[in-house]
């Protein structure tokens, strides 16, 4: 890996994911996520996503619209890479978490920027513990 999320960072997946930290380009999000479900539905995915009005700005990747999911790990990652490639648009692949359990009163998210099938860089998110706070971006890197 790189030296943004140095070599101790383990990636794992979970059984049932629920992440918010998942994104479309800004201006597909409504399109890419009603897509997104209606796939899911015709292939008997237990996957649902919903917008919840948060934009990230990167300085490298452009701007997108989050939104929050709840199933399958594989079938968001597929959902997401898919919807990429249909709309030709840049999405964040979210949901990885280091391994390592440390306390602190922020917690941390990791993502993959993709367009398409290709990998175009990495971003750490950081949110509040202790209130619902919305995901900042600490790090970004172009790959």
């Amino acid at each position: 890996m790189s030296d943004l999320f140095s070599n101790y960072i383990l990636l794992i997946k979970t059984i049932i994911m629920d992440s918010e930290t998942f994104g479309v380009e800004q201006g597909y999000g409504e399109q890419a996520i009603e897509w997104m479900n209606e796939e899911a539905k015709k292939m008997g995915w237990k996957f649902e996503a919903r917008l919840y009005n948060q934009e990230i700005k990167t300085r490298n990747f452009g701007t997108f619209e989050m939104f929050s999911l709840i199933g399958d790990p594989k079938a968001a990652r597929e959902l997401t890479m898919r919807a990429s490639k249909r709309f030709k648009i840049k999405v964040i692949e979210g949901g990885y978490k280091t391994r390592k359990f440390l306390m602190r009163f922020a917690k941390n998210e990791y993502g993959v920027v993709k367009k398409g099938d290709r990998v175009i860089g990495q971003i750490e998110f950081e949110s509040s513990r202790l209130a619902h706070g919305d995901w900042k971006i600490t790090k970004e890197e172009r790959r």
